[in-house]
Protein backbone atom coordinates (compact mmCIF):
# COMPACT_ATOMS: atom_id res chain seq x y z
CA UNK A 1 0.00 0.00 0.00
CA UNK A 2 1.43 3.33 -1.05
CA UNK A 3 -1.07 5.73 0.47
CA UNK A 4 -4.57 5.95 1.87
CA UNK A 5 -7.09 8.66 2.52
CA UNK A 6 -10.15 8.54 4.71
CA UNK A 7 -13.09 10.90 5.09
CA UNK A 8 -15.50 10.59 8.01
CA UNK A 9 -19.08 11.47 7.12
CA UNK A 10 -22.37 11.68 8.95
CA UNK A 11 -25.57 10.71 7.14
CA UNK A 12 -27.20 13.72 5.54
CA UNK A 13 -24.03 15.81 5.39
CA UNK A 14 -21.89 15.90 2.23
CA UNK A 15 -19.03 17.75 3.90
CA UNK A 16 -16.58 15.42 5.63
CA UNK A 17 -16.51 15.80 9.40
CA UNK A 18 -12.81 14.98 9.44
CA UNK A 19 -10.21 13.62 7.05
CA UNK A 20 -7.00 11.62 7.37
CA UNK A 21 -4.36 10.78 4.81
CA UNK A 22 -0.92 9.23 4.81
CA UNK A 23 1.67 8.16 2.30
CA UNK A 24 3.61 5.09 3.34
CA UNK A 25 7.20 4.05 3.06
CA UNK A 26 7.54 0.79 1.20
CA UNK A 27 7.73 -2.38 3.26
CA UNK A 28 11.18 -3.95 3.52
CA UNK A 29 11.66 -6.44 0.70
CA UNK A 30 8.60 -5.20 -1.20
CA UNK A 31 8.79 -5.29 -4.98
CA UNK A 32 6.66 -3.44 -7.49
CA UNK A 33 4.01 -5.32 -9.44
CA UNK A 34 4.53 -4.81 -13.20
CA UNK A 35 0.83 -4.42 -14.02
CA UNK A 36 0.29 -1.96 -11.19
CA UNK A 37 3.30 0.10 -12.22
CA UNK A 38 2.07 0.15 -15.83
CA UNK A 39 -1.25 1.51 -14.51
CA UNK A 40 0.57 4.28 -12.60
CA UNK A 41 2.63 5.22 -15.66
CA UNK A 42 -0.39 6.50 -17.61
CA UNK A 43 -0.07 10.30 -18.09
CA UNK A 44 -3.45 10.98 -16.46
CA UNK A 45 -2.19 9.34 -13.23
CA UNK A 46 1.14 11.19 -12.99
CA UNK A 47 -0.13 13.73 -10.46
CA UNK A 48 -1.62 10.97 -8.30
CA UNK A 49 1.67 9.04 -8.36
CA UNK A 50 3.59 12.14 -7.34
CA UNK A 51 1.07 12.87 -4.58
CA UNK A 52 1.35 9.38 -3.09
CA UNK A 53 5.14 9.56 -2.92
CA UNK A 54 5.38 12.90 -1.06
CA UNK A 55 6.53 12.71 2.55
CA UNK A 56 6.07 8.96 3.09
CA UNK A 57 5.78 7.80 6.70
CA UNK A 58 6.78 4.57 8.35
CA UNK A 59 3.71 2.29 8.30
CA UNK A 60 4.03 1.80 12.08
CA UNK A 61 3.57 5.52 12.72
CA UNK A 62 0.92 6.09 10.06
CA UNK A 63 -1.30 3.20 11.16
CA UNK A 64 -1.09 3.99 14.87
CA UNK A 65 -1.99 7.60 14.06
CA UNK A 66 -4.84 6.43 11.85
CA UNK A 67 -6.35 4.07 14.45
CA UNK A 68 -6.10 6.88 17.03
CA UNK A 69 -7.75 9.28 14.55
CA UNK A 70 -10.66 6.87 14.03
CA UNK A 71 -11.12 6.49 17.80
CA UNK A 72 -10.98 10.25 18.38
CA UNK A 73 -13.29 11.03 15.44
CA UNK A 74 -15.90 8.58 16.76
CA UNK A 75 -15.99 10.13 20.23
CA UNK A 76 -19.14 12.14 20.90
CA UNK A 77 -19.46 14.87 23.46
CA UNK A 78 -23.17 14.25 24.00
CA UNK A 79 -23.65 10.51 23.72
CA UNK A 80 -22.12 7.08 23.22
CA UNK A 81 -19.13 6.57 20.99
CA UNK A 82 -20.07 6.03 17.33
CA UNK A 83 -19.21 2.66 15.80
CA UNK A 84 -17.22 3.27 12.62
CA UNK A 85 -17.94 1.39 9.41
CA UNK A 86 -15.36 1.23 6.63
CA UNK A 87 -17.12 2.14 3.36
CA UNK A 88 -15.32 1.83 0.02
CA UNK A 89 -15.60 1.15 -3.71
CA UNK A 90 -14.51 -1.64 -3.81
CA UNK A 91 -14.41 -2.55 -0.13
CA UNK A 92 -13.05 -6.00 -0.94
CA UNK A 93 -9.87 -4.38 -2.22
CA UNK A 94 -9.43 -1.32 -0.01
CA UNK A 95 -10.46 -2.89 3.30
CA UNK A 96 -8.18 -5.89 2.78
CA UNK A 97 -5.12 -3.67 2.53
CA UNK A 98 -6.08 -1.23 5.28
CA UNK A 99 -7.16 -4.01 7.66
CA UNK A 100 -3.89 -5.91 7.17
CA UNK A 101 -1.86 -2.75 7.82
CA UNK A 102 -3.91 -1.86 10.92
CA UNK A 103 -3.49 -5.32 12.44
CA UNK A 104 0.19 -5.57 11.48
CA UNK A 105 1.26 -2.10 12.61
CA UNK A 106 -1.35 -0.90 15.13
CA UNK A 107 -2.43 -4.25 16.55
CA UNK A 108 -6.15 -3.74 16.03
CA UNK A 109 -8.92 -2.50 13.78
CA UNK A 110 -11.35 0.10 15.18
CA UNK A 111 -13.77 -1.10 12.47
CA UNK A 112 -13.66 -4.69 13.72
CA UNK A 113 -14.74 -6.46 10.51
CA UNK A 114 -17.29 -3.82 9.48
CA UNK A 115 -16.78 -2.97 5.83
CA UNK A 116 -19.55 -1.92 3.46
CA UNK A 117 -19.05 -2.23 -0.30
CA UNK A 118 -20.59 0.67 -2.27
CA UNK A 119 -20.86 -1.40 -5.44
CA UNK A 120 -22.85 -4.13 -3.64
CA UNK A 121 -25.09 -1.49 -2.08
CA UNK A 122 -25.66 0.08 -5.52
CA UNK A 123 -26.48 -3.35 -6.95
CA UNK A 124 -29.20 -3.82 -4.33
CA UNK A 125 -30.51 -0.29 -4.82
CA UNK A 126 -30.72 -0.72 -8.59
CA UNK A 127 -31.93 -4.33 -8.55
CA UNK A 128 -29.40 -5.36 -11.20
CA UNK A 129 -26.65 -7.98 -11.51
CA UNK A 130 -23.37 -7.27 -9.73
CA UNK A 131 -21.36 -7.29 -12.98
CA UNK A 132 -23.79 -4.76 -14.47
CA UNK A 133 -23.28 -2.48 -11.49
CA UNK A 134 -20.71 -0.09 -12.88
CA UNK A 135 -20.51 3.66 -12.46
CA UNK A 136 -21.65 4.21 -16.04
CA UNK A 137 -24.86 2.28 -15.26
CA UNK A 138 -25.58 4.25 -12.08
CA UNK A 139 -27.97 7.23 -12.07
CA UNK A 140 -26.18 10.55 -12.63
CA UNK A 141 -27.98 11.96 -9.57
CA UNK A 142 -25.73 9.80 -7.41
CA UNK A 143 -22.67 11.71 -8.56
CA UNK A 144 -22.02 15.25 -7.42
CA UNK A 145 -19.02 16.15 -9.53
CA UNK A 146 -16.41 15.21 -6.93
CA UNK A 147 -13.17 14.54 -8.76
CA UNK A 148 -11.84 11.03 -9.33
CA UNK A 149 -8.14 11.85 -9.31
CA UNK A 150 -6.72 8.64 -7.82
CA UNK A 151 -5.27 10.83 -5.07
CA UNK A 152 -6.27 8.89 -1.96
CA UNK A 153 -8.10 11.63 -0.06
CA UNK A 154 -9.91 12.96 -3.15
CA UNK A 155 -11.17 9.47 -3.93
CA UNK A 156 -12.23 8.86 -0.31
CA UNK A 157 -14.35 12.01 -0.34
CA UNK A 158 -15.81 11.08 -3.74
CA UNK A 159 -16.70 7.59 -2.49
CA UNK A 160 -18.23 8.91 0.73
CA UNK A 161 -20.47 11.30 -1.15
CA UNK A 162 -21.47 8.59 -3.64
CA UNK A 163 -22.46 6.30 -0.78
CA UNK A 164 -24.50 9.02 0.94
CA UNK A 165 -26.25 9.89 -2.31
CA UNK A 166 -27.23 6.24 -2.85
CA UNK A 167 -28.36 6.00 0.78
CA UNK A 168 -30.53 9.11 0.45
CA UNK A 169 -32.02 7.79 -2.80
CA UNK A 170 -32.91 4.47 -1.17
CA UNK A 171 -34.47 6.22 1.84
CA UNK A 172 -36.56 8.49 -0.43
CA UNK A 173 -37.93 5.47 -2.29
CA UNK A 174 -38.84 3.52 0.86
Amino acid sequence: MLSFGVAAFEAGNRAPLETFEANLELLPGATADEKTMAWWEKPERKAAWEACRKNPQKPELAMKNFVNWVDTTCERKDGPKASPVFVAYPAGFDFTFVYWYMIRFAGRSPFSFSALDIKSFAMAALGIDYRETTKRNMPRRWFDGSPHTHVALDDAIEQGRLFLNILDDVKRRS
